[in-house]
């Protein structure tokens, strides 16, 4: 299986990426507007990244880079395998905090220092070129703050179109605050979900059924069967002319509704007894309990907590994201095989669990501390928080995902490694320790 990218395959082939293969709706009534605000053609025209191959692997298409992300996305307008290939892209960008976050050694990891318009226009330049890497069918997460989460909503509408829009999920990342401030305390970020079109991959998510929440929701037991159901309507909002909106059993549909079902349907469904009748002739649909999959997830999720206690694993790296938080993206809006992308990969979360989920991946990251974590955390797995807090030594031990694949060896050998230039040797030092039997 071919792997990496030839040098030859960077020099460009026969597209013109100042063309974008898709237009959104550009039919907005709000958009922003600020200095230095550079037009699409002038961001898909940068200069891509002049790329060094520091690991090849000969087994996965998996690639790991170290540089900028947005020459080395602009590189990937370039290559037929990932333009308009790109089934899902989750990115969780610095947040405009104005700090620097320090890994649990005191190592720099990276700065958050843009504000502001220049925040904006650092996102839409990446936004406008992964709209680029997008299947038609694929979608894009966007994970920020209460900082800039509505200014990037707006630049969201506007390069991917306002119908594309499809979630604002909020998600609690920590335990209640005793804030000494007068405010509510903020225990919440946000996520932003979009697709390129109308048709997009969607794997429904479900939380399974409590018995206290399924006999409330499920509350009547069919007596021949045993069977626990609820009784919903079988009529819908709005009027329809088809058969839908004949009548049924000499009933109408109530006034401004239609049947959900065709009255043949209907008889078909009665005569299984999947119908309930009131007292006084009120026709309802029995829905059974053992027939749902689950409680459908709503936008609100508060199961993904960033690491909280001291028996959480973790890499140590600053702003890691809970690993079943990503599944749950992945897994919605994925398949197996299909390529996930995360331009901000920071410690690879994205990146180890799409692995796990048998899906192909690339990460880009301008951290080399990042660049690190992730090659370690691919040879030795995750380690306690409390190990990291007490800073003393550990014994690496695997990473606790449910649902996910624990079975395989928790060293991960199959992506390759590249680098834009110029480059100083940043990681030479850890590439020995990862792969001390490999020839660099």
């Amino acid at each position: 299986m071919a792997t990496g990218v030839p040098k030859t395959k960077w020099g460009g082939n026969n597209n013109n990426p100042t063309q974008p293969d898709s237009q959104p709706d550009q039919s907005l009534d709000v958009s922003l507007s600020y200095e230095g605000k550079r037009t699409n053609a002038e961001i898909l025209a940068t200069a891509p990244a002049a790329i060094k191959i520091l690991r090849q692997s000969d087994e996965a298409e998996n690639r790991l880079y170290y540089g900028d992300n947005l020459p080395i996305l602009a590189s990937f307008l370039y290559d037929d395998s990932i333009r308009g290939k790109v089934r899902l892209i989750y990115i969780d960008p610095p947040f405009a905090t104005k700090s620097v976050f320090q890994s649990r050694s005191q190592s720099d990891a990276y700065l958050d220092l843009l504000v502001g318009a220049h925040y904006i226009e650092f996102i839409r330049q990446r936004l406008i070129i992964l709209r680029e890497l997008l299947a038609p069918d694929g979608s894009i997460y966007v994970h920020l703050d209460e900082n800039m989460a509505f200014h990037i909503k707006i630049i969201m509408d506007e390069v991917f179109g306002a119908g594309n829009f499809r979630n604002w999920i909020t998600r609690k990342k920590c335990n209640p605050k005793n804030y000494t401030r007068k405010t509510y305390g903020n225990v919440a970020d946000y996520i932003l979900f979009y697709t390129k079109s109308d048709t997009y991959v969607w794997n429904r998510s479900y939380e399974e059924w409590t018995q206290a929440r399924a006999d409330k929701e499920y509350e009547y037991i069919e007596e021949e069967t045993g069977r626990r159901y609820k009784k919903v309507p079988i009529h819908a909002p709005g009027v329809r002319n088809g058969e839908t909106g004949k009548p049924w059993r000499g009933m109408n549909p109530p006034p401004g509704k239609h049947w959900q079902y065709p009255p043949k349907t209907l008889d078909e469904m009665d005569a299984r007894g999947e119908i309930y009748w009131s007292p006084n002739g009120n026709p309802r649909r029995k829905v059974y309990l053992d027939e749902s999959s689950g409680v459908p997830v709503q936008d609100i999720w508060l199961e993904f907590r960033d690491a909280h206690n001291q028996n959480i694993k973790i890499t140590g790296y600053p702003t890691e994201k809970n690993p079943d938080l990503l599944a749950r993206i992945i897994e919605a809006s994925s398949n197996p095989g299909d390529l996930v992308l995360d331009c901000f990969a920071g410690s690879g979360t994205t990146l180890d669990v799409a692995a796990r989920l048998g899906r192909r991946w690339i990460g880009i990251d301008n951290s080399p501390e990042a660049i690190k974590t992730t090659l370690r955390r691919f040879a030795t797995g995750l380690e306690r928080m409390g190990d990291f807090v007490a800073q003393r030594p550990s014994n690496p031990v695997q990473p606790m995902l449910p649902n996910l694949d624990l079975s395989a060896s928790t060293a991960f050998n199959d992506f390759s490694l590249f680098t834009t230039l110029p480059y100083n040797g940043e990681l030479n030092e850890a590439l020995k320790q990862r792969f001390s039997s490999s020839a660099l």
